[in-house]
């Protein structure tokens, strides 16, 4: 039964993959190091590099095609969540609900708007803008004329009855994602008139309590959460770490730490697709940290 056991295509095969691995560790290893740049795709270096057996090669690709497919999803989440809220809103209140349903209407659209301490709401934030965009091209309130206006009174009852907000809309929801969206349509007057402050717990009293009005500071903030998608810039630096091919990634501190707990939890899948141990340098709390994951599990390292 051996031929149909180990039929001899299959074993040339394993025969040529065992090869194909045994050159890879050999290159690995006359590397000092590799990639010669950090390489921000961390799948597609593991796919291209990790000791995976064929079958996991295909899932590990599938799972990176997925993520690249929702990507856009991501971020256009503000765009998205803010438009699905406004049409919502205006179809049921104009076109289908009647006096009686009117209430039960508002009580669950207020839950889906409602602002939620120390996160930002996207359906909110979203549907105040698209709002706020709508009102400002209909009125005019745009421009120079407009931009170089600087008392209040005049501003607030400003007025030229252009109707041009709904056309607005469409243009914005067509050529923006949320960066651009927030950055040309969050103003001085949108984050005062609703309430964009920056928010902290005060102990003392249990409450969450304004610490900075700074209406730039406040949008830089929101930016800044949603560069990369919120997510953490980690990078591969070097695929064959201390010249024994093990793996270290790095973490481009922007002001905001690394959960800790989050690459505690991610360490040992790499290191289960690595097969070597696997480091990620990063800064918290303003001390270096080192973290290494082997078959021991997850420990702290002293960093250099």
């Amino acid at each position: 039964m051996n031929g149909f056991v180990n039929p001899e295509e299959a074993l040339k095969k394993e025969q040529r993959r065992l090869e194909t691995e045994h050159e890879r560790k050999k290159q690995i290893k006359r590397k000092e190091k590799f990639p010669e740049s950090p390489e921000k795709d961390i799948l597609l270096f593991l796919v291209e590099h990790a000791p995976l057996e064929e079958w996991q090669r295909e899932i590990l690709w599938m799972i990176r095609e997925e993520a690249y497919y929702f990507a856009p999803q991501a971020e256009t989440k503000i765009m998205n969540e803010g438009w699905a809220t406004y049409w919502h809103r205006k179809i049921m209140i104009e076109r289908v609900l009647n006096d009686s349903e009117i209430i039960d209407f508002a009580d669950h659209h207020s839950g889906t708007v409602a602002a939620h301490n120390g996160q930002i709401n996207p359906y909110r934030l979203g549907l105040q803008l698209w709002q706020d965009i709508e009102d400002r091209w209909n009125k005019g309130k745009f421009g120079g004329e407009y931009d170089d206006c600087d008392e209040y009174l005049v501003r607030k009852s400003w007025d030229k009855q252009l109707g041009l907000g709904r056309e607005k809309i469409f243009e914005v929801r067509r050529v923006c994602n949320d960066i651009t969206f927030i950055d040309a349509f969050f103003t001085e007057e949108f984050c005062f008139e609703n309430k964009y402050f920056t928010y902290a717990f005060n102990e003392n009293t249990g409450m969450y309590e304004i610490v900075d009005r700074n209406w730039k500071r406040v949008k830089r903030g929101l930016l800044s959460n949603l560069t990369n998608r919120g997510k953490p810039f980690i990078y591969v630096a070097n695929g064959n770490y201390k010249n024994r091919g093990e793996l270290l990634l790095v973490h481009r501190h922007e002001g905001i730490d690394l959960e800790v707990v989050y690459a505690k939890a991610v360490l040992p899948g790499l290191y289960s697709i690595w097969k070597r141990p696997v480091y990620i340098r990063t800064i918290v709390e303003g001390k270096a940290k080192l973290f290494m994951c082997d078959k021991g599990g997850v420990q702290e390292l002293k960093a250099k």
